[in-house]
């Protein structure tokens, strides 16, 4: 298997038989050895039974139904477990992807050895105040934070060795920060294409405005767990260290005054360095607890999947 295609949806119906005709179209005239997945993330138009109907005239057609809305991380998800491709190309379904990108993504990949190649809509047919402008403040603080110089993150249309989708692991909204989690797993090799961006033909996007906040959290996320994800007690034990020090200080020159110096005649407990040592001391304990139970969970946890599928068609 050469090729293994991966289209997540979500309510796509009147866009799913044109996609398939155009992407058929395309890789046929590749001569390689193909499969097409698609994914619906619990639509709640008839997306399913077009997808059933496609599934049964080729046998390069794969489906898989969730039982409800997951988002696209759980859709991507469930495909990159499915495929079988050497390559594996991911696009939406909305028609604004062009299928004719397919080949060149496909040989940057198997012929030009890149372990991932991101696309970049670089002129868009999006709105500007919602989607543009938004997406460039997105995308400048997604390079700044991970140090990987691409253009458009969050573009539906990339292409990977099978070795970079079998190894990261998405959960929530992570889908936007593919190309810094393969970083973060050892592939290098990341690159860029322009490609072409339809305007949308049908329905709306199913994205409000409220991704772009979830996405900037999603991405400091990202980065601290590319930073202290495999030694949190590195992150909360420093923290800790320092309060516990300043409690301690705190409370030996308390205990020093009052002994010895005696510059004050109230009780200890009606002094604010009292307050600090016992707050500082208090906290510091806190966080060197958090850090433990961090490297206890780290060293016994089992990632789950985060979908339940509803029905799966498989043609071999």
């Amino acid at each position: 298997m050469r090729l293994s295609l991966i289209i997540p949806l979500f309510n796509e119906e009147d866009s799913l038989i044109e996609l398939n005709k155009a992407i058929i179209k395309v890789v046929s005239s590749m001569k390689i050895k193909y499969e097409i997945i698609y994914v619906d993330d619990g639509s709640t138009d008839n997306s399913w039974n077009i997808i059933t109907q496609l599934c049964k005239s080729s046998t390069n057609l794969k489906g898989i139904k969730f039982f409800r809305n997951y988002g696209k991380s759980q859709a991507l998800c469930a495909g990159f477990d499915l495929a079988k491709g050497e390559v594996v190309i991911t696009m939406d379904a909305d028609l604004q992807d062009d299928p004719n990108e397919i080949p060149s993504m496909f040989n940057k990949i198997f012929n030009e050895n890149f372990d991932l190649v991101s696309g970049w809509k670089k002129k868009r047919y999006d709105s500007i105040i919602f989607k543009n402008f938004p997406s460039k403040i997105f995308n400048w603080a997604a390079r700044k934070t991970s140090g990987i110089k691409l253009n458009d993150f969050n573009c539906g249309l990339k292409a990977y060795k099978i070795a970079v989708i079998k190894e990261i692991k998405l959960t929530g909204g992570m889908h936007r920060y593919i190309p810094v989690l393969a970083k973060n797993a050892g592939f290098v090799k990341i690159t860029e294409k322009i490609v072409k961006h339809h305007p949308r033909k049908h329905g709306k996007t199913k994205y409000g405005a409220d991704r772009f906040v979830k996405g900037f959290l999603d991405l400091i996320t990202l980065w601290f767990i590319h930073k202290f994800g495999k030694r949190p007690m590195h992150f909360f034990g420093l923290i800790g260290t320092v309060m516990l020090l300043v409690g301690f200080f705190f409370s030996i020159y308390l205990g020093i005054d009052k002994l010895f110096i005696k510059t004050s005649g109230r009780l200890i407990t009606e002094r604010p360095e009292f307050f600090i040592a016992l707050a500082t001391m208090i906290m510091g304990s806190q966080f060197f607890l958090a850090g433990f139970l961090g490297e206890i969970i780290l060293r016994n946890k089992k990632i789950k999947k985060q979908y339940k599928i509803a029905e799966k068609l498989i043609n071999e």
